[in-house]
């Protein structure tokens, strides 16, 4: 899915909660208007009749209540705070090398020794997915976390320290693989990071987030693949070519960390080559309606739709309300539909209560009867 779709669907979500956000306005005012006319004993007298002006005396309404309802609902939104719980599991698959890796680390700060007094915890979660080996996947998951904490403008300016942390992190991987042959092989990478309200999510690859919104799935990553439009124009802006879907005819993913062994895909410095380690930015901000995340490599995409995944997640936390065995019975039900990739699943959930059940109305069936079955029914009747 590329950005467009994803911004459809993220308004499409602006406007179902506008709408729903101004329903609770009208409600808490038409109780204040019936309270006022519970008070008036006029009304109540069974010898005055009223009318539609008394029945509802906006004049009544004063500038304070309405400013103080709409405070209220405002609080609402914005005193959400994510209780934060995360869950993981991974599987070879039908693979002869295990390539995909993944972390969670709580208090991102905390962990690297650089806890400022009086800030808040950044959580931090990747998955790492590696080809033509493991190396590059564990050298990022070990070193993007240290790269990011350790950024003169951390946490100030998150969104452009992740992004220099992501080509920091590959450069660095660069130098690692003149030494260690062993390390030249590419990983494509997604993290999320949580703090307070906020989520950013950085990814360069095909491993996906998806954000469940009272059940509804918002995906906010693009897998970055050939068959991208945006994509393939970048691509060839920069001398590269798509081949049989593939990048140079070699790589099945347009973004990537790593793979400088790779003739022609990447160059240090100037414009760079056509595979970028330059991840794209997804930042939103966390309210009541958002359930929980999900963050898997590839192999668990190629069997489930986004939705899919949301509704599988959403049953099973109903059910137990535990993350990590959740990811577990994703993992083992994507090796049932046929999954033969490696397969890794990280889920953080925003609430400590499973997500709750929705409530299905019954369909209203109308029921016709034509002319001619109408004049044979009274005919039965009349005998």
């Amino acid at each position: 899915m590329c950005v467009q779709d994803a911004q459809e669907v993220e308004n499409l979500n602006t406007n179902t909660n506008s709408v729903s956000s101004s329903w609770p306005l009208h409600f808490e005012l038409l109780h204040h208007q019936m309270e006022n006319l519970d008070k008036d004993s006029s009304f109540t007298s069974s010898n005055v009749q009223p009318t539609i002006g008394d029945s509802f005396p906006l004049e009544s309404i004063s500038e304070d209540t309405v400013s103080t309802v709409a405070e209220r609902i405002q609080n609402m939104l914005t005193n959400f705070v994510p209780a934060l719980r995360s869950g993981e599991w991974s599987d070879i698959g039908d693979r002869t090398y295990m390539e995909d890796t993944h972390v969670c680390i709580s208090d991102l700060a905390k962990k690297f020794g650089n806890k400022l007094p009086g800030q808040e915890a950044i959580s931090f979660y990747g998955v790492f997915d590696g080809h033509g080996g493991n190396g590059a996947a564990h050298f990022v998951r070990e070193h993007l976390p240290r790269v990011i904490v350790e950024d003169a403008d951390f946490p100030l300016d998150i969104e452009k320290v992740v992004t220099r942390s992501f080509i920091e992190t590959d450069a660095a991987l660069l130098k690692s693989c003149s030494i260690e042959s062993a390390l030249s092989s590419g990983t494509t990478a997604l993290t999320a990071m949580i703090f307070g309200r906020s989520l950013l999510v950085a990814n360069a690859g095909d491993c996906r987030a998806v954000l469940s919104r009272r059940g509804a799935a918002v995906e906010l990553s693009e897998d970055h693949r050939p068959d991208c439009t945006k994509e393939r124009m970048r691509i060839q802006s920069l001398g590269g070519y798509i081949d049989d879907g593939y990048l140079n005819g070699q790589l099945g993913v347009t973004r990537a960390l790593g793979d400088w062994h790779l003739e022609g895909m990447k160059e240090m410095g100037g414009r760079g080559g056509p595979l970028s380690a330059e991840p794209e930015l997804k930042l939103v901000t966390l309210t009541n309606e958002d359930e929980f995340l999900i963050i898997g490599s590839d192999g668990i995409w190629d069997v489930f739709t986004s939705q899919n995944a949301v509704g599988f997640a959403r049953r099973r936390l109903q059910e137990h309300n535990d993350l990590k065995l959740c990811c577990k019975e994703m993992v083992k039900e994507a090796i049932k539909r046929g999954g033969t990739d490696n397969l890794t699943i990280v889920m953080v959930s925003f609430h400590l209560e499973p997500p709750p059940h929705a409530a299905v109305q019954k369909a209203k069936v109308h029921r016709s009867i034509s002319a001619e079955g109408l004049q044979n029914l009274r005919c039965l009747l009349e005998g």
